[in-house]
């Protein structure tokens, strides 16, 4: 491959080229996991869950900003560094769990397309969620996702846009919420719903994800100055595009806590969100929400499915390339396996909670192996991690286990 001269310049224009693989990522946000890892959290504990999505997008920042660096400085995604600098078999073992938390996210937003696509048109869920993995594996081996993948981030992230402006329209106890978002607190019953809401948000497969979209740009890797200028402008567009994630989290919980919360209405249904946009779009909520749900589900669904193909890929040192049988193979595996997970489903709702626990079970590995490759002179040279970034990093990861270890605790109380 022929990397291109890439001559830094300043100025506005020049930043702005700059973001796209972070927002990218920020799908992910506003996924069908999401929201219903969000709408139980509101619902069942109020505000008192805030500070998870705090912790979480403070972790996202770090991770994603790291991981980056080491697709800029190295030109390997995250799964092509630990098949050449892991021995075997720990690469494979790391890998094969990251291949699992890529189905179990494949899981969710297939289920929550399904859902959707059961609203508008009273599908079967079941037949829905194959119809779904149809047309993304369609969708992604023939590349013409890019073609339609600009205008449906656009649609759904309207909809993420709008639980903000809700805001302004809701009865919301603020001095609460500023409390809540910086003040942990772990309600009775909550494990699940902390952990669930944590892996939705720092999920494994979108670090290999971003360390392998930040590459498209094909910069010139010998040019140090070159280097340093996307470091500094990978940050900008992390930063901008995980504040706007935090945002749009923090008012999915306020308005579930305000509308179901205070009321003291149960949730068992992902369905139930469509509520949260009825002060806005009225008697139109539920066919938007199935709209907004349906759209955010087959899109997270694709980029879940190019995860999971660079994951694969990396066990055989190779980059993501859509023509070749490793990439395709894991983006199969991805996505057929966690259709057949879904034909066994009784709960659906249940089932997207779960599914974003299973993420935040898997992060550590995810975090310790990332803290390893990018704190490595032979890997990063003069890029590797400072001894501060180390300890921040091996903190993450201990507050991650930490959580994992009361997690299990909780299911035998």
């Amino acid at each position: 491959m022929t990397l291109k001269k890439h001559s830094p310049r300043l100025g506005a224009l020049e930043i702005l080229k700059y973001i796209g693989p972070g927002l990218l990522v920020t799908v992910g946000f506003i996924d069908p996991g999401n929201w219903a890892s969000n709408l139980s959290a509101g619902a069942d504990f109020g505000y008192a869950l805030l500070w998870v999505v705090s912790l979480s997008t403070v972790m996202l920042i770090i991770l994603q900003h790291n991981v980056a660096h080491l697709g800029i400085v190295t030109g390997f995604c995250l799964s092509e560094a630990t098949s050449l600098h892991v021995k075997a078999p720990y690469s494979t073992l790391i890998l094969s769990s990251v291949m699992v938390a890529s189905i179990s996210t494949s899981l969710a937003e297939i289920l929550g397309a399904s859902i959707a696509l059961n609203m508008i048109f009273a599908i079967p869920v079941p037949v829905a969620a194959a119809l779904v993995t149809i047309f993304v594996v369609v969708m992604l081996f023939t590349n013409t996702y890019k073609a339609v993948e600009k205008g449906i981030v656009a649609l759904v992230s309207i909809i993420g846009l709008s639980f903000l402006y809700e805001l302004s329209l809701t009865t919301v106890e603020w001095d609460q919420v500023f409390v809540s978002w910086v003040t942990p607190s772990f309600p009775d019953g909550s494990m699940l719903i902390i952990m669930s809401v944590l892996g939705a948000v720092v999920m494994p497969h979108n670090l290999f994800l971003h360390s392998e979209i930040i590459q498209t740009r094909q910069w010139n890797l010998e040019d140090g100055a070159v280097i340093r200028k996307q470091l500094r402008f990978e940050f900008l567009d992390t930063l901008f595009s995980m504040l706007v994630g935090w945002a749009i989290n923090s008012a999915m919980i306020i308005l579930a806590a305000a509308s179901f919360f205070n009321a003291k209405i149960p949730v068992v249904d992902l369905t139930q969100a469509q509520k949260l946009l009825a002060p806005l779009l009225g008697e139109h909520s539920a066919f938007v929400f199935a709209v907004a749900l349906l759209l955010a589900g087959v899109s997270s669904t694709m980029t879940s499915g190019m995860a999971a193909g660079s994951i694969f890929a990396g066990m055989f040192r190779e980059p993501y390339d859509v023509k070749d049988s490793h990439t395709r193979i894991g983006i199969v595996i991805s996505l057929v396996c966690a259709l057949l997970v879904i034909l066994f489903i009784s709960n659906p709702f249940q089932g997207l909670i779960i599914s974003q626990m299973i993420l935040s079970v898997q992060l550590p590995v995810t975090i310790f192996l990332q803290v390893y490759l990018t704190s490595s002179a032979k890997v990063m040279g003069g890029y590797r991690n400072g001894p501060l970034l180390i300890v921040t990093l091996v903190l993450l990861g201990t507050i991650v286990s930490a959580l994992n270890v009361l997690l299990l605790i909780s299911f035998f109380r």
